[in-house]
Formats: structure tokens, C-alpha cells, sequence
């Protein structure tokens, strides 16, 4: 009887087998002997397909940026006074972008160094900086945007804010931290409060930015019936 042959060895079998072990392990446990064995083959094959363990990490890491969402960027839907906004735009790709760094938050590390030249983080790169020059932002003040999203973006999936605290009430002396009598509740809302916390942080951020926008020259003046934030989600 004829012996199952392995599956052949290949760039995205390299890929998914490291993503997994980042998101399992962390970085540290990313080396070519420890992914030949989990892809049960001898270390120098892989030398066939990376080189070193850190273009391995880095085809990982353009392997999630290439998770994130930018649909809302398409030339087709978004424009300055189209049915998707800037504003409304950069909410729904920031939310969007979290969510994928939170479930692979051990490469953030990596994707916090710079698209350099993975062709994923390119592409994220361009879509955001060619929607906001699109909607009339200029192009230094597009690039200042996009470094911001970025920054506040990966800041916020690098770890819990609720998750900091114990759930030890004792941990918490009232002599010592008057205003901490709740925080030993904190971790068990870890979800709601971080989440909170990054949709106020976001609104703040583009509330901001709209106030920018709103001044460029040649804007007209909004009126304060229109407001400026969108609607609530």
C-alpha cells in the first residue's frame, strides 16, 4: 500500500505554521529548526523558501496586514461628500485594523517597524494616504494622518488596560489609592472597557482632525447643526 505522501513544502505552509506559533508562543519562539519540526520536515528546506527567521516574521507579519479591511477606501464608494466620507472611512478601517491586531498581537511588534517593503503594509499604506489626499487633505498633513492612525491604532492592541489590574480587592488599600476601591472589578470587564475606551479615544482623534479639516483653505465653514461627529454605532 502505497505510503500518504506529505504535503509539499511551500511559502503559505511556512507562513501559517509561524503565524501560529507567534500568536501561540510569542516571537521568541520562532526559530527554523522549531518550524521544521511542527511542519515535519528537515530545517535547510526551508532555506529553499526564507533565508533567515526574520523574513519569516516578516511574511508573517504582511500575512495580517493583509487580513485588514480596505473596502472602505475604494474609489468607487469613498470621496469627500460621497456616501463614505473621510471620517467615516478612517472609523471603520481603524476598528477594522484593530480587530485583526488584536487577535495577532504578538507581531505588532514587528508591523510597528514599518511596512519597509512588504507588499501588504504597502498596499495599506497607500490606500489610507490616497483616500485622504482624495478628500482634499494635503499630502504632508495625509501622511501625518496615517502615521497617527497607525500609532494610535497599534498602542491600543499592544495589551488590557483592565487586564493591568488584579482582581485582588486587598491589592487596593483605600489609605494608599483613595480613587482604586473598584478596580479589582476592572479585568472581569475587560472587553467592554477596552473597547470603550479605543471607540472614545477614536472619536476624540477624528474630532480633532475634523476640526483641522474644517479650516483648510478653500473648506466652507460648517455650520454647528451639522456637528461633526457620526452617528452613534
Amino acid at each position: 500500500m502505497a505510503r500518504p505522501r506529505k504535503p509539499l513544502l511551500s511559502h503559505d505552509r511556512i507562513v501559517a505554521a509561524a503565524s501560529a506559533l507567534v500568536d501561540a508562543e510569542g516571537l521568541a519562539a520562532v526559530s527554523t529548526r522549531r518550524l521544521a519540526a511542527e511542519l515535519g520536515v528537515s530545517g535547510p528546506s526551508l532555506y529553499n523558501h526564507f533565508r533567515t527567521k526574520d523574513e519569516i516574521l516578516e511574511a508573517v507579519a504582511d500575512a495580517t496586514s493583509a487580513q485588514v479591511d480596505l473596502s472602505m477606501f475604494d474609489p468607487a464608494t469613498f470621496g469627500a461628500d460621497g456616501a463614505r466620507g473621510w471620517r467615516t472611512a478612517l472609523h471603520d478601517w481603524a476598528v477594522a485594523y484593530r480587530a485583526v491586531l488584536t487577535r495577532h498581537p504578538n507581531i505588532v511588534p514587528v508591523l510597528a517597524q514599518g511596512p519597509g517593503r512588504r507588499p501588504a503594509g504597502l498596499r495599506l499604506a497607500d490606500a489610507v494616504f490616497g483616500a485622504m489626499v482624495a478628500a482634499g487633505w494635503p499630502p504632508a498633513q495625509a501622511t501625518h494622518i496615517g502615521a497617527l492612525m497607525r500609532y494610535f491604532v497599534m498602542g491600543s492592541a499592544l495589551g488590557s488596560f483592565a487586564r493591568g489590574f488584579v482582581d485582588d480587592e486587598t491589592a487596593y488599600d483605600p489609605a494608599d489609592y483613595p480613587h482604586l476601591g473598584q478596580a479589582h472589578l476592572l479585568a472581569e470587564r475587560q472587553e467592554e472597557i477596552d473597547e470603550g475606551a479605543f471607540e472614545t479615544g477614536l472619536r476624540a482623534l477624528l474630532d480633532g482632525l475634523q476640526t483641522q479639516y474644517d479650516a483648510l483653505p478653500g473648506r466652507p465653514r460648517r455650520s454647528a447643526a451639522h456637528g461633526s461627529a457620526p452617528a452613534e454605532r
